[in-house]
């Protein structure tokens, strides 16, 4: 077990501040909606999910390539990393639901730094996972039904306390872990095992804040890997602002714990949209501890094939739902009473009012 140094008292207000200015810059909501949107919306460049699906029919590729450098002060090594990292993700059935297939494969250089001349390595598959997220509750349903106020541009675009309450999905997954060394790299998983292959689950609860002025906050908690020996619990918590509709930057956090390993990471970057189903984006990564020390730089795009037909919206659930079939079930009622109440010679009784066939009153 690799034994953690404390921050120092610098880092720690650092990192309080860092925490502190995402909670100072949030604002209030925006109209995006669990339904399919007209412009690509991807999880990259962060790491968290949005609780929102893609839609469905919709087929969506997100991926990048990352460099960097880790050097550990405990064990004397200095690493140059190179990472490949993927997402596969479509909608299905419902617009609430999307399967997924997410990963990274990464090869790593390690240098001793005690013997210069002593370098190893190696490569292998970081995470695969195969799952499915589902949209459990969409606040911005009943906002979207009840419509703008249309005699108050203020009240429209203040802060209201029902923007507080976030979209919620739960994503399930499975980790298929290729370990093909006895020391398990990348996954540290301690089982000794060669050309073998594990699988663990992974559970992650994420909720989505859409403020106004373009700012859209997102919060995933997850346990990862926990019938492992490198069982992990964590959390992710992104902000990101859209100043335009082509352009957003983006700042992140993410903390997790493990039997094995624990760290703080932050990012952070930025994502342009070349067309509504094309986006580029680079981001960098870090941390502020020495076992070790991490700095990444990554770049990446996220693609889709659009084959989406009629926009869905989610069923709402509740009073408000059966009220709404009961007045869709009461007007069908009157429609088959109206078509009754025709006369036997089948002509309409609408024709009475408006004239005959030639035009004419009856």
């Amino acid at each position: 077990m690799i034994n953690l140094i404390s921050l120092t008292k610098p880092m720690y207000r650092m990192y309080q501040r860092f925490l502190l200015s995402i909670f100072l810059i949030l604002g209030t909501s925006v109209s995006i909606f669990a339904q399919y949107t007209d412009e690509l919306n991807s999880n990259r460049p962060g790491s968290s999910q949005g609780a929102f699906a893609v839609g469905t029919n919709v087929l969506q590729f997100e991926g990048g390539l990352n460099l960097g450098k880790e050097d550990h002060r405990l064990i004397f090594t200095e690493t140059n990393a190179f990472n490949i990292d993927y997402s596969v993700r479509y909608g299905v059935w419902k617009e609430a639901l999307e399967v997924s297939i997410m990963g990274s494969f990464q090869r790593n250089k390690v240098i001793d730094t005690r013997m210069t001349d002593q370098e190893t390595s190696f490569s292998n598959f970081r995470s695969n996972t195969i799952g499915a997220k589902y949209l459990l509750y969409d606040p911005y349903l009943k906002m979207d039904k009840k419509g703008p106020n249309l005699h108050s541009y203020h009240a429209n675009h203040k802060i209201q306390w029902a923007d507080l309450i976030p979209a919620v999905s739960l994503y399930a997954g499975l980790n298929v872990d290729f370990i093909e060394d006895p020391e398990g790299k990348f996954v540290n998983n301690t089982r000794p095992g060669i050309n073998k292959i594990d699988l663990s689950p992974k559970i992650v609860l994420a909720t989505q804040n859409n403020f106004a002025g373009g700012f859209v906050l997102v919060t995933n908690l997850y346990a990862n890997r926990v019938t492992e020996d490198a069982k992990q619990f964590g959390y992710v918590v992104t902000l990101t602002h859209t100043p335009t509709n082509w352009f957003s930057i983006f700042v992140e956090n993410e903390g997790f714990k493990g039997d094995t390993y624990a760290d703080q990471l932050f990012r952070g970057g930025a994502a342009a949209l070349v067309t509504p189903n094309f986006q580029v984006d680079a981001s960098v990564i870090l941390n502020f501890k020495d076992t070790p020390n991490r700095t990444y730089g990554r770049i990446g795009v996220s693609y889709r094939i659009d084959r989406h037909e009629d926009d869905e919206y989610i069923e709402e659930k509740g009073a408000d739902a059966r009220k709404a079939k009961r007045d869709k079930k009461n007007k069908n009622k009157d429609a088959k009473k109206a078509k009754k109440k025709k006369r036997k010679d089948g002509l309409d009784p609408t024709e009475e009012e408006d004239g005959g066939e030639d035009g004419r009153k009856l």
